[in-house]
């Protein structure tokens, strides 16, 4: 037993050695990507340019939070752009159009995204989809809905300008308030994943989905609760944008889960579940938002940039495989 024990730590010993070198050597691309874009352009190493990408990692940021609980699980969720997009239209129709208070209004936003989760995490545990087909059906869904409940036109909160600062104010000086709250919620992430039961049982579940139900854990209604949670940051995300644009586009959205995922495997997450860090998230999220707006400074055409963003996520993709090969020959 006592032999049992010492192995099992010093594989946790070496997984959680291996987890710190992944998130150092993102760190250390993110370092790289920020030097080559600084030599080749004078202008991405300004002051105001570096707070222009923290203020644009924001949303892709909050998005990847949610869907690396999904992700450490082994599913996916490829909803989490268009569903933005129905949280956005959700902050008008409340705010605007039924006239209800800011705050009750922003809670409710919050609650729709996790409602979100909830039908994705329902599809998923309950009636056992294939998480890549739920989530699709989902994002077609939050597409139709946003378009149908905003009559395909945008909601301005012009009237409302401290919806605006939510995102664009500074509380601290020159740093605007959705990066603070991207910190806040990048912390709040972190202690659910390592500090809770909740994260416990998302590595569990991702790790031996069946070993941990046959453990008397409650599979189904834990996967129901990771979905929801990460749902709750997609609300989170959708009035962060809508904030930012001062409006509810509803035609926004698409593209925004692939940047998402992909800054969540780079930043060392297993698309086959089982490891994940927050840490590591938000390190992903930096350098996809380096990377598009270095390729923007150096006014590369958007068609080249969607192809180098593409080879990012190629190789972010290659990256899980490799590691996944050498963890397995070990």
């Amino acid at each position: 037993m006592s032999d049992t024990k010492n192995t099992a730590a010093v594989a946790t010993a070496r997984g959680s050695m291996r987890a710190r070198i992944e998130q150092l050597l993102a760190f250390g691309g993110l370092i790289v990507i920020v030097a080559f874009f600084s030599i080749a352009n004078e202008n991405f190493r300004t002051f105001s340019n570096f707070t222009a990408i923290l203020f644009s990692t924001v949303v892709i940021g909050l998005l990847a939070l949610g869907t690396t609980f999904v992700i450490i699980t082994g599913g996916i969720d490829l909803s989490i752009g268009t569903g933005m997009t129905l949280c956005a239209v959700m902050s008008g129709v409340l705010i605007i159009n039924w006239d209800l208070p800011l705050g009750l209004g922003l809670v409710l936003t919050v609650l729709f995204g996790g409602l979100i989760g909830f039908v994705n995490g329902f599809n998923v545990a309950v009636l056992k989809l294939p998480p890549f087909i739920a989530t699709l059906a989902m994002m077609l869904v939050a597409q139709g809905l946003a378009l149908v409940l905003s009559n395909s036109v945008p909601i301005y909160f012009n009237a409302l300008p401290e919806f605006s600062r939510i995102s664009t104010g500074e509380l601290i000086p020159k740093v605007p308030n959705a990066v603070l709250v991207l910190a806040a919620a990048a912390v709040v992430a972190a202690v659910l994943l390592n500090r809770t039961l909740f994260g416990r049982y998302t590595f569990a579940i991702g790790s031996n989905e069946e070993a941990t139900e046959l453990s008397g854990v409650n599979v189904r209604r834990w996967k129901l609760l990771i979905y929801t949670v990460a749902g709750l940051f997609t609300g989170l995300a959708g009035i962060m944008i809508s904030a930012r644009l001062g409006s509810a586009q509803p035609a926004t959205g698409m593209g925004y889960e692939l940047q998402a995922i992909a800054a969540v495997v780079i930043g060392g997450t297993s698309l086959v579940g089982g490891k994940g860090s927050i840490i590591g998230t938000v390190i992903g999220a930096l350098i996809i938002s380096v990377i598009n707006n270095g390729l923007r400074i150096m006014s590369i055409p958007q068609e080249w940039q969607n192809v180098i963003l593409g080879a990012v996520i190629l190789a972010a993709v290659y990256a899980d495989m490799a590691r996944k090969r050498s963890g397995s020959s070990t």
